[in-house]
């Protein structure tokens, strides 16, 4: 026999997952650390990448006014500069990251636990529905 709850139940599920299905997978493959790690190294391998590529265009912009310059110390000035700059981006992008990752998967495990919670409220309904049915079936017996 379908119960009027149950059905509820197990649709809000349904709902729960297809809203979440990014979210709960997260949760599941990965530990914090993991995952908190991964994103961080992926973010200083993007950000290292798009720096070189803009030091590169600068350097070929600027090729001529490079060359001209003789003194070895005023090469390097500049690129020491750039590193620096580098460095304080570099910082702060990684703990944007390491923020917006922290605060990602903390959300994707509320959402792994209320969905957990869903399932479990699932089962007992199904243990209780199946109890009465045994407790009927031995009082007929008797």
């Amino acid at each position: 026999m379908l119960s009027e709850e149950k059905i509820k139940l197990m649709t809000s599920i349904a709902i729960f997952e297809k809203a979440e299905k990014r979210n709960l997978l997260l949760a599941k493959r990965y530990f914090k650390t993991d995952y908190i790690g991964q994103n961080l190294l992926r973010a200083f391998l993007g950000y290292t990448f798009c720096w070189i590529l803009g030091l590169a265009v600068v350097v070929v912009c600027r090729i001529e006014e490079i060359l001209s310059i003789v003194a070895l110390e005023d090469v390097v000035l500049p690129f020491v500069d750039y590193g620096v700059w580098y460095l304080l981006g570099l910082a702060a992008y990684l703990i944007i990251t390491f923020v917006v990752c922290y605060r990602r998967y903390g959300y994707a495990e509320r959402g792994m636990k209320v969905y957990v919670a869903r399932l479990k409220r699932l089962n007992r309904r199904y243990e209780f529905r199946s109890r009465t049915k045994e407790h009927g079936k031995e009082g007929r017996r008797s």
